[in-house]
């Protein structure tokens, strides 16, 4: 084995690898497409895009949303704090 080190592998500290959980790259994608879509006045019209096109694929939409949430641990205590973004 030799003495030396091959520095070559080793991350530096503002190097756009893979750290912990994140990646750095494709987080800034996402941030960079979210803002810009939410700049490009297209929000509305996706929206309404979205909604269901039936009130039987709403029932639908709501069994699933159902669904989804019972197998949740619950929401986020932090959200039903006085204060918070969403202004409860």
């Amino acid at each position: 084995m030799s003495a030396t080190t091959d520095s070559s592998n080793t991350p530096t500290p503002g190097s756009d690898q893979v750290q912990g959980e994140g990646d750095y790259n494709a987080a800034r994608r996402y941030d960079k497409a979210a803002r810009e879509f939410a700049e490009s006045g297209q929000v509305d019209k996706a929206a309404r895009e979205a909604d269901p096109g039936s009130a039987e694929q709403a029932r639908e939409l709501e069994d699933a949303e159902r669904e989804g949430k019972s197998h949740a641990k619950g929401e986020d205590p932090l959200l039903h704090r006085v204060g918070n973004a969403s202004g409860t």
